[in-house]
């Protein structure tokens, strides 16, 4: 029997693993090249993994909720068996001897991958004896000096109460805090009780009452990426928003104006969040100190500007697809590719690529009627912008005759940033940049 393993893909630079979600096929089962055979999650979106050869789907090397790293091997497949030489895979191993040297190499895959996959094995060997670590809370926990019986007492916000990255993150955060822990661990069951009380007290919402006809909702695991991401950038940087308040009629005029005849020639609508996007990239140009991450006590400038656009999904979540090297585009491939991200995200079909890698954000809380917003850093980044909704306002319009009362086109841009790095004098000049080049937009310009 021809055996040969399908490999987690490689599906960004920065993507290193991803998370088992379910299996499409079943051991035994009959796949066809390309057929999808398992769902897997990296960071907010979920994507599939296609064979890459037909046969008979013969090993399952990892179970639901266990992390890949990329290139290990995920399944074996039977490119030359039946169904019925898959259901005793053993002896088929063994026979094919004109096959030695391919045989041998696909049994080390096969060994090399259950080694991979032993760390989860250790995970439900717990004191309560049923409780599940992947193998990224584990090695945390082996780096931190954290037994298991101390990883048992850690309340954990994920599926079915598993301890998610964030909460032993956070656990070791606060574990220097509360020392009078540590001690109790080795007391008498009875004194463990109360020692793991400060700490179920903190991370949960024990105190929240339940009335007649109240609703409990589970998290799904976006959502609850969403949450662990925003409560972390908001504990690492300090945030401070500028708000700025932008004249931007010459632009509305100029949309209203050319956005039919961009309809009919290019068969998709032109918003202003290309224009949003033109403005953000080039003052970024202006201002490079924005376009930075902060590790530790070093500052990483980044060369390229790639522009995150947050999206909601039809679901209500929030993801942010990114515009890499916006600065090289002109305003029709900045609006082409705008369109096509926000498109594919709203319906969860982009790639793990294309949510990374972003070096600043620009969410549009206009879209919802809003006429400003204090937005969350989307981290590692240091800066984010949100976009209020355009209205119309009276406005005081100097004039060569005198100073006149006129209804313009007005909208708000709040600029939040890391006050780590970014001051307040560079926080606020670069978002009245942004509003500089939205206001100054040309009525005569062509796209």
């Amino acid at each position: 029997m021809a055996e040969k393993p399908i490999l987690m893909p490689k599906m960004g630079e920065s993507i290193a693993e991803a998370t088992i979600i379910r299996w499409l096929k079943n051991e035994g089962d009959k796949v066809e090249k390309d057929e999808p055979i398992v769902e897997i999650a990296t960071d907010k979106v979920d994507s599939e993994i296609p064979s890459t050869e037909s046969g008979i789907l013969v090993k399952q090397l990892y179970k639901d909720g266990q992390v890949v790293k990329v290139g290990e091997p995920v399944a074996m497949i039977n490119t030359e068996g039946t169904a019925s030489s898959a259901a005793t895979p053993a002896p088929a191993a063994v026979a094919t001897p004109q096959n030695t040297t391919p045989v041998a190499e696909v049994e080390k895959t096969i060994e090399v991958a259950a080694n991979h996959a032993k760390p989860a094995a250790p995970a439900p060997v717990t004191a309560s004896g049923d409780r599940f670590y992947s193998p990224l809370v584990l090695n945390i926990a082996r780096t931190e000096g954290i037994g298991m019986e101390e990883l048992d007492r850690i309340p954990g916000t994920g599926k079915e109460g598993r301890v998610t990255k964030s909460d032993i993150l956070n656990y070791v955060q606060n574990r220097g805090t509360a020392p009078a822990t540590t001690p109790a661990a080795p007391a008498t069951p009875a004194a463990q009780t109360p020692a793991a009380t400060p700490v179920a007290e903190k991370h949960t919402n024990a105190a929240i009452s339940l009335g007649a006809g109240d609703e409990i909702i589970e998290m799904d695991r976006v959502r609850k990426l969403i949450a662990d991401h925003m409560v972390m950038s908001k504990r690492n940087s300090p945030h401070v928003t500028s708000f700025v308040e932008a004249d931007v009629t010459n632009l509305v005029n100029w949309r209203n104006k050319v956005k039919d005849s961009f309809k009919k020639r290019e068969g998709e609508n032109i918003t202003f969040t290309p224009v949003f996007v033109w403005a953000i990239a080039k003052a970024i140009k202006d201002f490079p100190m924005i376009n930075v991450s902060v590790d530790g006590d070093k500052i990483i400038k980044k060369k390229n500007i790639n522009i995150g656009m947050a999206v909601a999904q039809q679901n209500g979540n929030l993801i942010v697809p990114v515009i890499k090297n916006a600065d090289t585009m002109n305003l029709l491939g900045i609006t082409r590719v705008v369109n096509d991200l926000a498109n594919r995200a709203r319906i969860n079909k982009l790639s793990p690529d294309e949510i990374q890698g972003g070096t600043y954000t620009v969410t549009n809380v206009g879209s919802f009627g809003n006429v400003m917003g204090t937005p969350v850093i989307n981290q590692p980044q240091v800066a984010i912008m949100a976009i209020g909704a355009i209205r119309k306002k009276p406005a005081v319009i100097e004039t060569e005759y005198g100073d006149v009362i006129a209804i313009r086109h007005m909208m708000f841009l709040s600029h939040s940033y890391d006050h780590r790095v970014v001051d307040g004098a560079l926080g606020g000049m670069f978002v009245r940049k942004v509003a500089d080049y939205l206001e100054q937009w040309d009525p005569e310009t062509e796209i």
